[in-house]
């Protein structure tokens, strides 16, 4: 089996992490994985939804979005036709419920972190890189909302990053691009800890159905990137 990037089947993509990308977002990461180009920005507001109001705790959430030509041919905002797809929807949510499980939300304060994702390339990971990336970016918001003295503690659990893994032509792969996540056997997306937890596992056969062997394989190689990537994460956060 030859990958049509040439990569070895346990080898990432290149993966840059561009810090302060934009000027007025507490936080901002603009995050490539190959061709795969997201701007990550966390923006804060005093105040919390009304179902958390007077518990004294923050929240996180996350909108997620694709510029019209972030790929081969032009696609509709989604605005322009008035409601978001159910893609949309589900990429959103992972990212929100991945990067809440980094934090402790008792010691954000009444804040609420917006995060927003917007892929201005896809090639394949676009949900992966933006969490990897809006990690990054989490973490500047933090230092702002700790020198504003608006923290009522340390709210940073863990760190948190994301890769995906699949089968291609038989055989277990890391971080697929487009050809690659296109014609797939297997897909599976990976959201863990830098202690080695998992936060979400999304697994589909697109195919045959996998087996246990393989599935493990899959996980194994998540693993191996993983903490490759949680090194580039802790590289690119050294001031």
């Amino acid at each position: 089996m030859k990958r049509p990037s040439g990569r070895a089947a346990d080898q990432l993509r290149s993966i840059r992490i561009t810090r302060n990308y934009t000027k007025h977002a507490e936080g901002s990461v603009l995050v490539e994985f190959g061709d795969t180009k997201v701007i990550c920005t966390v923006s804060v507001e005093s105040g919390v939804p009304r179902f958390l109001k007077g518990q004294g705790q923050g929240w996180l959430t996350a909108e997620y979005g694709m510029l019209p030509r972030a790929t081969g041919e032009r696609n509709q905002r989604e605005a322009s036709r008035g409601k978001q797809g159910g893609r949309t929807l589900e990429i959103q949510r992972l990212i929100g419920r991945s990067l809440r499980a980094a934090l402790d939300m008792t010691k954000l304060g009444e804040n609420t972190l917006y995060v927003d994702c917007d892929v201005i390339q896809a090639d394949g990971g676009t949900r992966t890189a933006s969490i990897t990336g809006a990690m990054v970016a989490l973490i500047d918001a933090l230092k702002v909302l700790k020198k504003r003295g608006s923290l009522k503690g340390e709210p940073l659990k863990q760190m948190i990053a994301a890769v995906s893994v699949g089968i291609y032509q038989g055989e277990p792969v890391l971080d697929l691009d487009y050809l690659e996540d296109s014609a797939a056997e297997t897909d599976l997306n990976v959201v863990m800890t830098n202690a080695g937890g998992f936060i979400e596992v999304q697994g589909t056969a697109e195919g045959a159905p996998f087996q246990p062997d393989e599935f493990n394989a899959m996980l194994a190689l998540a693993q191996k990137g993983m903490n490759e990537i949680f090194e580039l994460q802790k590289a690119a956060l050294v001031d």
